[in-house]
């Protein structure tokens, strides 16, 4: 895992900060209604590019109703397992990922779920179970991040929602030394692992049950 022994300092006023960038973005947008927010502007909010940091950001983006969102940021998602399995702190991700921009819709909104994520994070998350944070579990957490970086890449309707989830609680997790936020990150994840499963045999089902009805 990312070679950091510190919580995540929720101190700071990040929460204040991505929601005052929240009402910069309504006001602005109020005057011009174009206004949109790239990605790398997102990382700049934070302050900071760490593995974890970044992680969560594109499994938030993952899930929005951006054109090709889910198959770029599992690219990303991807840089970032590699990042995880070899302890890296930091990663370089495709230049593409920094240019992608939200809707000025979306861009407003997204500010504010990073702001209330970071908020209820911030009340609910704390230090414990550190053992499943240990550094022999990062074969398993860079292969589970592999793993969900995949199932965003599949083209399946809500497909990105659970595994995005799994991503966004194996970044808190890490970030507050949270090794519950690890488990339910499993939890989601393996449901999500789940749902194409059953959905890849509803249609191979179906597509057997078409092809046998054919009047051969």
């Amino acid at each position: 895992m990312p070679s950091s022994d510190k919580p995540f300092d929720m101190r700071s006023p990040l929460a204040q900060r991505l929601r005052d960038a929240a009402e910069q973005h309504r006001t602005a947008d109020s005057a011009a209604p174009t206004q949109r927010l790239d990605f790398s502007q997102l990382i700049n909010l934070h302050g900071e590019s760490s593995v974890a940091v970044l992680l969560m950001l594109l499994a938030v983006v993952s899930v929005l109703p951006v054109a090709g969102a889910g198959t770029i940021m599992s690219l990303g998602i991807w840089a970032i397992a590699w990042a995880w399995l070899r302890a890296h702190s930091s990663v370089q991700l495709p230049t593409r990922l920094g240019q992608i921009k939200l809707s000025a819709r979306w861009s407003g909104r997204c500010l504010q779920g990073l702001a209330w994520i970071y908020e209820q994070s911030n009340r609910f998350l704390r230090p414990r179970w550190t053992f499943w944070l240990h550094t022999g579990t990062r074969m398993w957490g860079g292969s589970w991040i592999a793993l969900m970086g995949l199932v965003i890449f599949l083209p399946l309707p809500l497909g990105n929602v659970l595994p995005a989830l799994s991503l966004i609680l194996l970044s808190l997790g890490w970030m507050f030394r949270d090794g519950l936020a690890l488990l339910l990150s499993c939890a989601s994840g393996a449901a999500a692992v789940a749902y194409v499963i059953w959905l890849w045999e509803l249609v191979s089902n179906a597509a057997i049950a078409a092809w046998t009805a054919l009047p051969w």
